[in-house]
């Protein structure tokens, strides 16, 4: 994590125990309220993704009959995208794409 979003987390997780508003306590510690609401947005998305690549840690493999002769291969997200490629990609490349996915 870089030193800007803990700086940031660390903030919005200050203002979210002291129970007041976004405001209030922008005001109280000299930061500009629509930054702290923009983080605080930004944070909770991001938690959200990780969330939800915990919880969708494995996903169902469906091989098509006759694709183990194909040299290509699709994948298909929750959302209806499909993508067609002309071989496997990497490992990284997956899971760098469940990432995206899951901030559409």
């Amino acid at each position: 994590m870089s030193e800007r979003t803990e700086y940031w987390t660390a903030h919005v997780a200050a203002a979210k125990q002291e129970g007041i508003s976004a405001s209030e306590y922008a005001r109280r510690h000299g930061l500009a309220v629509k930054t702290l609401q923009y983080r605080r947005r930004k944070l909770n998305a991001l938690n959200k993704t990780e969330a939800s690549l915990q919880a969708g840690k494995f996903v169902a493999l469906h091989v098509a009959p006759g694709a183990a002769h194909q040299n290509n291969c699709s994948l298909e997200q929750p959302s209806g995208l499909r993508l067609e490629m002309s071989a496997l990609p990497s490992p990284e490349w997956l899971v760098a794409e469940s990432r995206v996915a899951g901030m559409r």
